[in-house]
């Protein structure tokens, strides 16, 4: 048991494969186990997009949807789900899925305005009991081609794991002009708000 964690906590799941929400919560003092729900996001995304809803309420949807499947499975965990939509003038982005496409995203996000729609969902016994929802958004600087191929040589096939084709933690920082809203939801987890709700279930100490 951590210093920081009640000997009286119940355990916590983080539903994804996500390595970076795994770190964050990790570097936090949040130990749990993680098991990715894997749900039909794309299907999804179209459906409620097709009806109208907007990035955070898909978000939100897609968050709960993986919280509350891997609940079903262990009904006395809190289990964690997040998810992040990255949003420029109403185009959708999803992960690259190679390099060839994550410089295309990198070359349409230059010199523009995008926001990172972000959620978060906790369930308990296969229902939600807890959500948050943020929207930071990002300004790309308008770099060169030269930079453009620097960058994308350098971090290599890790930017793959990014919506964006970036790490702001890391190299990626140097892409931007401008970032407004907070830090660890642009990495994709709003973590402050998630540890105050984890110290009221005494996850972590008050």
């Amino acid at each position: 048991m951590t210093p920081n964690v009640s000997p009286s906590a119940p355990p916590v799941i983080l539903a994804s494969a996500s390595q970076s929400r795994a770190r964050i919560l990790k570097d936090a003092g949040v130990f749990c186990a993680a098991e990715p729900a894997y749900i039909d996001e794309g299907s999804i995304k179209e459906s409620l997009q097709a009806e109208g809803a907007d990035a955070l309420a898909v978000a939100e949807t897609l968050a709960e949807l993986k919280a509350v499947k891997i609940s079903r499975s262990h009904p006395q965990s809190l289990v964690i789900g997040a998810d992040s939509i990255l949003d420029l003038n109403g185009v959708w982005f999803d992960k690259p899925v190679d390099m060839e496409h994550a410089k295309a995203h990198l070359m349409a996000l230059r010199g523009q305005t995008h926001s990172l729609a972000t959620a978060v969902v906790v369930a308990l016994g296969g229902a939600r009991i807890w959500h948050f929802r943020d929207q930071p958004s990002l300004t790309m600087r308008n770099f060169s081609d030269a930079y453009l191929d620097q960058y994308i040589d350098s971090v290599g096939d890790a930017i793959l794991s990014s919506v964006g084709a970036y790490h702001l933690e890391g190299l990626g920082v140097q892409l931007f002009d401008r970032i407004e809203g907070d830090f660890f939801s642009i990495l994709g987890l709003p973590l402050l708000p998630l540890l105050g709700f984890l110290r009221e279930h005494q996850v972590v100490l008050p």
